[in-house]
């Protein structure tokens, strides 16, 4: 039984007529389901497990990256299988994951091409996006081997689904692009430096993969995972023990 999580922006009438081309072709398929509609406050974890026990053997993401960290995060546990149907902007996953936007993303479902993903883990919960540090005066110590300090601030970005696109200077045209891989999770830093009294610039910046990793400092830093903020002083990022049972497309990129 499949059992559909749909976000709440798609009821915006212009998605309508995606949507319902959605539901015309999982029927056409003999995949349509069960609807449940979310909130931005909704926790999806007690919501799947539910369903799990009524039967539920596929639970379907409809929405966008905010849609699929919003879900997962909380959901990461659930033993089920999971599919992904993006619509409009911000699907940055959906490329990762082979899975085109829009009413293409059903053929993607009816096949059922599965594979098992990583899951990031930051002090007792779950990401399985990417994960933003703010720039702030970090001390890094990742695989209890290797120690990374800034002489002023520094930003890190972990991806685990997401790629990260960035800027060496904002004037700059082209756009960089850090790939999320397979098997372990990558840290991304970029020291800034104070340059007089204009503001900080960039430093050239460093991917480190890691398995395990601890960030520190002196005082509390912004950290956003799955788009939840949160203030810390320490933090411990490792992969999890469990992975994501997910339906990808054959153009994946992992």
């Amino acid at each position: 039984m499949y059992v559909y999580l749909y976000d709440n922006f798609i009821r915006h009438k212009k998605f309508a007529a995606t949507v319902k081309a959605m539901e015309i072709n999982l029927t056409d398929y003999g995949i349509a389901g069960k609807i449940i509609r979310l909130n931005n406050y909704t926790d999806a974890k007690p919501i799947i497990e539910d369903e799990i026990k009524r039967g539920a053997t596929t639970v379907v993401m409809v929405g966008n990256d905010h849609t699929f960290g919003q879900v997962l995060s909380r959901s990461a546990t659930c033993e089920t299988v999971f599919g992904f149907l993006p619509i409009g902007p911000g699907n940055s996953i959906a490329e990762v994951l082979g899975i085109p936007v829009g009413v293409e993303a059903c053929t993607v479902l009816s096949r059922r091409r599965k594979v098992r993903l990583d899951v990031g883990w930051i002090n007792n919960r779950y990401f399985v996006a990417q994960l933003h540090v703010l720039p702030a005066p970090l001390e890094v110590l990742y695989d209890e081997r290797f120690r990374v300090t800034a002489n002023d601030l520094m930003e890190m970005v972990v991806c685990n689904l997401q790629p990260f696109y960035w800027k060496q200077h904002k004037g700059d045209a082209e756009t960089q692009v850090v790939h999320p891989q397979d098997g372990k999770l990558e840290a991304f830093l970029r020291p800034l430096t104070k340059k007089r009294w204009w503001g900080y610039t960039y430093e050239s910046p460093s991917i480190f993969p890691f398995e395990e990793m601890e960030i520190r400092s002196a005082e509390p830093f912004t950290i956003e995972a799955d788009g939840r903020r949160t203030k810390e002083i320490k933090v411990k990022i490792k992969l999890a023990h469990n992975k994501i049972e997910m339906i990808v497309g054959k153009y994946r990129k992992f």
